[in-house]
């Protein structure tokens, strides 16, 4: 029998009492879809998963999302390894919070990471609860974002002199395939309601945004950064410590993530795919 137990955070809930390794009935995936809307970020500890198996649990929440600048593992065109090695002092990978692909026309409705070399210390991934942060904005903050459309790009991360850029390779685990179509623009309002459930909440990130529509820089810039911090208070947050084997599965469209170190001399490795939106 599936269980579902809150984390007694601002969001995510850990599934027990279901074999990932197996193909899912309608009823099984309805449970787990709406269990997913309400907390945000499900934990699934103890699932010894291939990635068939993975591929098989993404497709029970959407098609599988286009990841643009980071390269699938061999042999998969939707697997992608988050790899760091013991020894690698690049950057670390996805440090800033953010929503993944935002500056996509459609950015994803979720994203699944399964861990399967995970260090004994660090490497925690936080989360931070979008419409928690926006029911309790203060209504001077709400006043001054709302109806406002943000622009969202790439390329501070993966265009050819980005932080993931042709520059940064040689020591990265992880393969990136940066491009000027990093360049490219997308346009999101900052408060928008959640595709599914109608709730709104806040869609933005510093990693992601380069401005908003009809704003000065000089003022976009500003309120961003103070959007930032209230959005990712600690009173939001969920902080997730992982164990080998736990899949975890996390929307989107609800919530922003940030990885955390603490693990250097330890490789790390995890799978991850991408669900489709809306």
């Amino acid at each position: 029998m599936i269980q579902v137990e809150r984390s007694g955070q601002s969001c995510g809930a850990r599934v027990t009492g279901v074999d990932l390794s197996r193909p899912l009935d309608a009823d099984t995936v309805a449970g787990l879809r709406a269990a997913w809307l309400e907390h945000h970020v499900l934990v699934f500890p103890d699932q010894a998963l291939d990635d068939d198996d993975l591929e098989r649990f993404t497709r029970c929440f959407g098609g599988f999302g286009d990841d643009p600048f980071i390269a699938p593992i061999p042999g998969r065109e939707h697997v992608v390894a988050v790899r760091r090695r013991a020894d690698e002092t690049s950057p670390l990978f996805a440090e800033t919070w953010h929503s993944d692909w935002s500056f996509q026309a459609i950015p994803p409705a979720g994203t699944c990471l399964y861990g399967i070399t995970i260090p004994p210390v660090g490497g925690d991934t936080l989360f931070a609860n979008q419409h928690a942060a926006l029911d309790a904005m203060p209504p001077r903050l709400r006043a001054r974002i709302e109806g406002r459309i943000a622009i969202h790009s790439a390329r501070r991360a993966y265009a050819p002199n980005g932080m993931y850029g042709a520059g940064d390779a040689k020591d990265r685990s992880m393969v990136f395939r940066p491009s000027k179509d990093a360049e490219n623009t997308q346009r999101h309002p900052l408060i928008r309601p959640h595709p599914e459930t109608g709730r709104p909440g806040v869609f933005s990130c510093l990693g992601y945004i380069v401005g908003i529509v009809d704003m000065d820089d000089a003022l976009s810039g500003p309120l961003l950064a103070e959007l930032y911090r209230w959005q990712t208070r600690e009173a939001f947050q969920y902080r997730h410590r992982w164990q080998p084997n736990m899949l975890v599965v996390w929307d989107n469209r609800s919530v922003l993530h940030a990885a955390t170190g603490g693990y250097a001399g330890h490789d790390r490795l995890l799978h991850r795919t991408t669900i489709a939106g809306p």
